[in-house]
């Protein structure tokens, strides 16, 4: 165990600014390091950032993918993409301003329904975490178990998500209103407008599905009311 007190050691005295719960953390290596009783073992510090990481992905997928998960959410709310504000205003302009909002609605309604597929594939990522990866996180900001997250299933998601995200929009009829507000805005301009629509949404919604895991992880690490199990207040607890 002396590698790992002495990796956890050089990494809080080179950085200062180390929350509460790594100063914790390396005291708990140092009692392993010398053979205390209670002290903090590899695998309870692994199966505290899993089952951390566990509970953050799938309450933050959960909230998402419930009806209204993105369109009241303020925060993470999908408006139509840049390339199409000058679509909204000349639509709104000249009175089709429903149809502006029923496609903001249904691309809304297609990333809550793509959500309900991310659990299974940040269930099987969180499983392959290693020791490296763990001591990573523990070295990490606030949100690098987020960040590991990302980097691990970010493509399988967008690969899940896309065709998911396609088939809601046209269940919804987004495809049918976006090609009516483009063609309508095409009518009185001379600059004609096409993004890929779906993959617009895929984005918008892969970036709301980390930005509330990331909200998740740092409750978790900051409030002890969050730790819901003795092994998160023991990993996570000072």
């Amino acid at each position: 165990m002396k590698p790992l007190f002495i990796l956890l050691s050089s990494f809080f005295i080179l950085n200062n600014a180390s929350s509460q719960t790594l100063k914790g953390l390396i005291n708990k290596a140092k009692q392993v390091a010398a053979g205390k009783p209670g002290a903090l073992t590899n695998d309870e510090i692994i199966a505290g950032l899993k089952e951390a990481l566990s509970n953050g992905a799938t309450k933050g997928t959960d909230l998402l993918s419930k009806e209204n998960g993105f369109f009241k959410n303020e925060l993470l709310k999908i408006i139509l993409p840049p390339e199409a504000q000058k679509i909204e205003k000349t639509l709104r302009s000249v009175g089709l301003g429903k149809q502006v909002d029923d496609a903001i609605l249904t691309m809304n309604r297609g990333a809550e329904d793509a959500c309900k597929q991310a659990t299974p594939i940040f269930v099987n990522a969180i499983k392959q975490m290693s020791v490296t990866d763990a001591l990573g996180i523990l070295k990490g900001a606030d949100t690098s178990a987020t960040s590991y997250l990302r980097g691990k299933t970010n493509a399988a998601l967008a690969e899940a998500f896309r065709p998911v995200i396609n088939a809601s929009l046209e269940k919804v009829g987004a495809t049918k209103y976006w090609s009516t507000m483009v063609n309508s805005y095409n009518k009185f301009s001379l600059q004609k407008v096409n993004p890929d629509l779906t993959g617009y949404v895929t984005d918008k919604a892969l970036q709301g599905v980390f930005t509330q895991i990331a909200s998740e992880e740092k409750n978790i690490r900051k409030d002890p009311l969050a730790r819901t199990s003795d092994l998160l207040k023991k990993v996570f607890g000072n």
